[in-house]
C-alpha cells in the first residue's frame, strides 16, 4: 500500500480537498484505517438494548473481531472477546439467554457471565478438574474496553482511546439535557439498512444539510434547508440541527411524551450529530434516535438503526408511524451514498471542493479522519 497525501485534506475549509479516492476503494487503506479510526477510538458496535434482561448475549464481530455483548446476572452490559481462552472457539454462535455459565463447546471450559473462568472438566487427566499449571484467576474472558451513552455500546478494542467521559465531554455537555432514561421503542422500532458504500459515505452525508431539497424532498417541504444550521466540533462530533422541528402524532392524534425540563430551545429545534468515528445520533423534544454503522467491507455497510422515546409505553400508531418515517427518509440517501461509492472510481476525482457555506462539518469529519491516519503512521509500530 502507497501512503496517501493528505496535506490538502488538512487544509481550512475554503482551500481543502476531501479524502483522496484510495480511503473508499483501496483495501489497503481500508485496513489501514481499520486500526487508525476504528479500532483506536470509541466505535459503536450496538445497543444495550439489545440484551435488556441479565443473562442475554449477543455475538458480534465488528470489522473481524469476534465480540459478544452480554447483559451479566448483575445487569452490567459487558463486551467479551468471544474466544475461549483454552483453544480459541468460538463462544457463543447466536443471541441466546446464558443459563448458569458461558460454556464453551468444544472442551466445556465454563466462564461466569462477567467473564470469570469458574469450571475446567478433565483438565488435569479423566475426573481431575484442576491442575497447578492452569490458574483460572488469569484466564478469565478477554473483557473490551467499553462503555454506554444514549444507550449506544462503544468499544474501544486496542484500548489506547482516551476516558469516553473525557473524550467525549463536549458532546455530553451539549445535550446534557437529554440525559434522562430513554426506552427502545420495541421490535417495530428498530431496522437495519445494508448499503453497498464506504462507511465514511454515511456519516458525511449524515453530516450535513445541503442535500435536503433535491434528496428529500418531503422532509424539506417543513424543514426547509434554510431552517437548518450547521454543528462543527473539530475532532470530535459534527452534524446539522433543524430550528422547526415538528411533533408527530398517530392517525388516532396520540403523541409521544416530551422530555421533562427541557429547556425551551427544544420547543422546535432538533439536533443530528455524527459522533466520530461510526455513530449517527438524533435528539428532539419527544424521541431519540441512534445510527451504529458496521463495516461489513471496503463498500458494504449496515446501518443499525434503534428508536428511543420517553416512556417505556408508547402510542402504538404514533410509534409505527414514525418509524416509517424516519426508514423512508434514511432510504432516501442510500442511492447518494452508494452513488458516491461508484463515483470514487474516476480515477481523476481529485477528493471534491467543499462548499465554504455548506460542507462545514463534512470537512471537519474528513480533516478528523486524516488527523488519525497521520497519527497512526507517526507512531512506531508503524514502520514494523
Amino acid at each position: 500500500m502507497s501512503l496517501t497525501d493528505l496535506s490538502a485534506v488538512r487544509q481550512d475549509l475554503a482551500k481543502a480537498h476531501g479524502l483522496p479516492n484510495a480511503h473508499y476503494v483501496d483495501q489497503g487503506v481500508f485496513d489501514e484505517e481499520k486500526q487508525a479510526v476504528l479500532f483506536a477510538n470509541w466505535s459503536s458496535i450496538g445497543v444495550a438494548a439489545q440484551v435488556p434482561e441479565p443473562g442475554d448475549a449477543r455475538p458480534l464481530t465488528f470489522l473481524g473481531v469476534p465480540l459478544l455483548l452480554l447483559r451479566d446476572t448483575s445487569g452490567v452490559v459487558r463486551v467479551f472477546q468471544n474466544t475461549c481462552r483454552h483453544r480459541g472457539m468460538i463462544l457463543v454462535d447466536e443471541p441466546r439467554k446464558i443459563e448458569g455459565a458461558i460454556r464453551c463447546p468444544y472442551h466445556s471450559w465454563c466462564y461466569s457471565t462477567a467473564g470469570k473462568l469458574v469450571s475446567t472438566p478433565h483438565v488435569g487427566g479423566p475426573g481431575q478438574n484442576t491442575h497447578p499449571e492452569i490458574d483460572r484467576t488469569t484466564l478469565g474472558l478477554i473483557e473490551i474496553r467499553s462503555h454506554i451513552w444514549m444507550d449506544v455500546v462503544f468499544v474501544n478494542i486496542d484500548g489506547t482511546a482516551p476516558a469516553f467521559e473525557d473524550d467525549h465531554a463536549d458532546v455530553i455537555a451539549r445535550w446534557a439535557e437529554f440525559d434522562k432514561p430513554i426506552y427502545h421503542g420495541g421490535a417495530d422500532s428498530q431496522f437495519n439498512l445494508s448499503v453497498a458504500t464506504n462507511w465514511k459515505l454515511a456519516v458525511e452525508n449524515y453530516c450535513e444539510s445541503y442535500h435536503l431539497p433535491w434528496v428529500h424532498p418531503g422532509l424539506n417541504s417543513y424543514s426547509r434547508l434554510e431552517d437548518h444550521y450547521n454543528i462543527e466540533a473539530p475532532g470530535h462530533y459534527a452534524g446539522q440541527g433543524t430550528l422547526v422541528y415538528r411533533q408527530m402524532a398517530g392517525e388516532d392524534g396520540a403523541a409521544f411524551d416530551d422530555f421533562a425540563d427541557l429547556s425551551d430551545k427544544w420547543d422546535t429545534a432538533a439536533e443530528y450529530i455524527a459522533l466520530f468515528p461510526n455513530t449517527l445520533l438524533g435528539v428532539h423534544r419527544d424521541h431519540t434516535f441512534a445510527i451504529v454503522l458496521t463495516p461489513e467491507g471496503l463498500d458494504k455497510t449496515v446501518e443499525q438503526i434503534h428508536l428511543y422515546y420517553t416512556t417505556p409505553e408508547t402510542p402504538d400508531a404514533a410509534r409505527t408511524k414514525n418509524t416509517q418515517l424516519w426508514k423512508e427518509v434514511f432510504k432516501e440517501d442510500v442511492f447518494v451514498v452508494e452513488g458516491m461509492q461508484r463515483g470514487r472510481h474516476g480515477p481523476a476525482f481529485d477528493g471534491g471542493k467543499f462548499s465554504p457555506a455548506m460542507d462545514g462539518p463534512t470537512h471537519v469529519f474528513h480533516d478528523w479522519v486524516a488527523s488519525q491516519v497521520e497519527r497512526h503512521r507517526a507512531a512506531p509500530h508503524a514502520a514494523e
